[in-house]
């Protein structure tokens, strides 16, 4: 199982909401923090997760591979929020 899918399912987060929280993410990035925000994470383990993401960033396109959904929409994404950086 995917490390982040894990961590997910150890703080009692449904299937339901993390297929949701990945399908933001790869429609709407800053969507997706929002849904993560209401996760309710303690912080100290949402740090741990963005450490994870952010030192090993393929664990995100895994993830979505197993979720089933597209990777190629969160490539879409990224470009988009570079465009309007």
């Amino acid at each position: 199982m995917n490390p982040i899918i894990q961590m997910l399912t150890e703080h009692n987060i449904s299937e339901e909401k993390i297929s949701e929280l990945f399908q933001a993410l790869t429609e709407n990035p800053l969507m997706a923090m929002g849904i993560i925000q209401q996760l309710g994470i303690p912080p100290e383990k949402l740090q741990a997760m963005m450490g994870l993401v952010m030192t090993q960033p393929e664990l995100i396109k895994e993830a979505v591979e197993e979720l089933g959904l597209d990777f190629s929409k969160v490539e879409a994404a990224k470009s988009k929020l570079k465009e309007g950086l």
